[in-house]
């Protein structure tokens, strides 16, 4: 990500529709399972300046973990004596640290060359029966130029992410896009911007006037409330996948143990 880009998110992250709108999003999938619990460990690996982090507060204590040096500086103040500095592709935590880990806008990073093997580290590092809550950005086609400025190295679809997930030893709970009932105005913007002036570094993240922001939230909100009662959108602009730490398959030649086999 360029590194213009991290001032821009923590300058903005904590008021901003779309990092809202998106904490919500998290919360729907996040509360039925562990709403009203505080004492979960959790790893926000890829944290950024830590705005997610310090949500996900709610759940238990958190660890952020971010390779930029520009995210290690500007954390402290959201995580202070709780961020450590390092990739997600060589987590420095012990086996089985977490009960959950979040994943927020990252595999998909050109520093993320492969997502296998960052999927299986945040596996290690997950307890027996641990969750995985991770975000991607939606279609190919739907490039553009903030891609550029964050990096992006793919996109996916639903059935690409639910295939990695499946792969890398995790059971799908659920399974959805984002952003959808607003869809049609970043889809429209983004193939306009092929017929427009490039404006260089300006960042696409900047904090829109206080009534857009405002009225940008509400979509968000229903999204959520949907999500909250279990539904799922057929497309959107990200999407978001939670999935539990499957059980280490028994080779085909172990015997069962004695009491099963006697049943």
């Amino acid at each position: 990500m360029e590194k213009t880009e991290y001032t821009t998110m923590a300058a903005v992250e904590l008021r901003h529709w779309w990092y809202g709108g998106m904490r919500a999003i998290s919360a729907a999938l996040l509360d039925p399972i562990y709403e009203g619990r505080a004492g979960l460990r959790i790893l926000d690996a890829g944290c950024g300046t830590g705005g997610d982090a310090r949500y996900l507060g709610r759940y238990g204590q958190v660890v952020g973990l971010d390779l930029a040096p520009e995210a290690a500086a500007l954390v402290g103040a959201q995580l202070p004596g709780r961020f450590a500095r390092g990739s997600v592709l060589a987590l420095p935590f012990a086996d089985a640290s977490f009960d959950l880990v979040t994943s927020f806008d990252v595999l998909y990073h050109q520093g993320v060359p492969d997502e296998a093997v960052a999927l299986a580290e945040a596996r290690r590092v997950l307890r027996p029966g641990g969750r995985l809550l991770v975000r991607l950005p939606a279609y190919e086609w739907l490039r553009s130029r903030h891609d550029r400025q964050v990096h992006t190295r793919r996109r996916y679809t639903a059935g690409e992410v639910r295939r990695m997930i499946a792969d890398a030893g995790f059971e799908v709970e659920r399974l959805t896009y984002a952003l959808c009932l607003l869809f049609p105005i970043p889809a429209t913007s983004r193939l306009l911007e092929r017929f427009t002036p490039d404006p260089g570094d300006e960042s696409a993240m900047g904090l829109p006037p206080a009534p857009l922001n405002a009225a940008l939230r509400l979509p968000m909100a229903l999204e959520a409330a949907w999500l909250g009662l279990g539904g799922s959108f057929p497309f959107g602009l990200s999407i978001v996948c939670l999935a539990r730490k499957a059980e280490a398959a028994r080779p085909q030649d172990e015997p069962a143990p004695a009491a099963l086999a006697a049943g």
